[in-house]
């Protein structure tokens, strides 16, 4: 990225990721995962929307209702269409290729301090069991690292996992090379520092415990920076700029979901399992990351908590 708005220390300080070994849903191309989708509102098809969706004009999908449109399978997604495996990395290279799966975003918060948000994308979230019974699945899935420098050298890693996650100094974690290494969870993708069984109940309160968990092993490593888009992030304007000329840029003002929406009790497939249902409605993008965060957490919690070790 020589050359360019982004700095040479966001790549050499960018996580690899470990996916797990029994994962097989993997990192996914987001065009490809547009081109299985049609818009939708209330279960009901957007008749006005563009005939063919691609990263270019999703963003017109947001005079139909913002954060009400959904990106609804057109294949039915209870039976576990084909197109939601996504790429598994090459052994050799670590690239998902032909499948630009992770959107690397850059953003300037002054007083000499950069944050650089890794955000994966997979096209299926398959959620954890619970004695039994699967909760949590959905269509799209939008995890992320993010990496907080001061001065161009390595702070603090932000982990993703679910709803909320951890911080760590960049110090404490595991390392290949100068690269932060996180462990994806089978299934939903939550980013982890270690590789191991992680108890949900320890991230909220609501999930009873150990009952369900998110697992995560040493599996296909994969390499987000050689299959992903580049931007910088204004705070202030709240506009993306690519970092290299043709990359599509609409897509990241999309305000809908990149999934079904929430399936209703009534519509075949969907289970309640004491209040916790097996699918649930598909998650926003990169602009629902809290790109603008003071902090290196998110800000959904009083405090912040950075752990200095494992």
């Amino acid at each position: 990225m020589a050359g360019t708005s982004i700095p040479d220390y966001v790549l050499t300080y960018a996580p690899l990721v470990f996916l797990d070994r029994g994962d097989p849903y993997f990192p996914s191309d987001m065009a490809t995962h547009i081109s299985h989708t049609h818009p939708t509102k209330n279960w009901k098809n957007i008749t006005d929307a563009p005939t063919r969706l691609t990263l270019d004009n999703l963003d017109s999908l947001n005079q139909f209702g913002e954060e009400d449109v959904y990106l609804t399978s057109t294949e039915e997604l209870i039976k576990l269409p084909s197109y939601l495996k996504g790429q598994k990395p090459d052994p050799n290279t670590l690239q998902t290729a032909g499948a630009i799966s992770c959107v690397i975003i850059v953003v300037d918060k002054g007083d000499r301090i950069m944050d650089a948000f890794y955000i994966y994308f997979y096209t299926y979230n398959k959620g954890p069991s619970a004695l039994g019974h699967e909760v949590g699945n959905h269509l799209g899935d939008w995890e992320h690292n993010m990496v907080r420098f001061k001065d161009g050298s390595p702070q603090a890693v932000w982990y993703s996992q679910h709803d909320y996650g951890e911080g760590y100094t960049y110090s404490a974690v595991k390392k290949i090379g100068t690269r932060p290494v996180s462990f994806s969870a089978r299934g939903s993708h939550a980013n982890y520092v270690t590789a191991d069984a992680h108890d949900l109940h320890n991230f909220n309160a609501d999930v009873p415990a150990h009952i369900v968990f998110d697992r995560t092993s040493q599996g296909p490593l994969w390499d987000p920076t050689l299959s992903a888009n580049y931007y910088t992030f204004s705070t202030s304007t709240k506009k993306f700029m690519p970092a290299l000329k043709d990359t599509p840029v609409n897509y990241l003002y999309f305000q809908g979901k990149w999934g079904d929406d929430d399936r209703p009790d009534d519509m075949e497939g969907q289970e309640d399992f004491h209040g916790f249902k097996k699918w649930t409605g598909g998650p926003r993008g990169p602009i629902d990351k809290h790109l603008d965060r003071i902090d290196v957490c998110l800000p959904n919690r009083e405090t912040c908590e950075i752990k200095s070790r494992i």
